[in-house]
């Protein structure tokens, strides 16, 4: 799972124009959240020729193989803690990566209960496209939905993940923001 969430934050995520005239903050408590996150994978790992080209046959054996375990897996769930503070709630999403402008989103609705996010990114040859759908369900739970697909190197990979969160306490203890 932390290979998927890395591909994610680095190839998929980096939001660049936000139309901020649109943007509502989801109306939840800030602290601490627990969440739940379930993801599928299939496909193969979109990696440009000209990396692929720059990796030994052993390395490329292993990369191989390691998705395809992965696949084989099936639906993987973990959960995690993350502190939230009122600053984040008032940005939209960028997972820090807002200085990157390899992709296009666009906020498709924005509002205290709802949010729908649309990405186009391309980085290195490869292209990814994603739909965010988040969901308030009251003030202390959360869920919703990702679906991400991405092309390269002659191969596509889809990721199609969803999510619940709930608040925990309005105190973080030992955990950061941003983690």
């Amino acid at each position: 799972m932390k290979t998927v969430l890395f591909l994610a934050i680095a190839f998929l995520y980096p939001l660049a124009s936000w139309a901020a005239d649109d943007f509502k903050p989801l109306d939840v408590k800030t602290g601490l959240w627990e969440s739940t996150v379930t993801n599928q994978m299939s496909g193969q790992l979109p990696i440009p020729a000209e990396a692929l080209a720059r990796l030994t046959p052993e390395q490329r054996t292993r990369i191989e193989e390691a998705m395809k375990a992965r696949a084989s897996q099936g639906a993987k769930t973990t959960t995690n803690k993350s502190c939230i503070t009122k600053d984040q709630l008032n940005k939209p999403m960028t997972f820090d990566q807002d200085k990157k402008n390899n992709c296009k989103s666009t906020l498709v609705r924005s509002s205290s209960s709802e949010q729908d996010i649309r990405m186009e990114c391309s980085e290195n040859n490869m292209q990814a496209n994603a739909a965010v759908h988040i969901q308030t369900v009251n003030s202390e739970n959360v869920k919703g939905t990702v679906q991400v697909t991405a092309t390269g190197g002659g191969n596509t990979m889809n990721s199609q993940s969803s999510f619940s969160a709930k608040w925990v306490s309005s105190d973080c203890g030992t955990v950061k923001p941003g983690e």
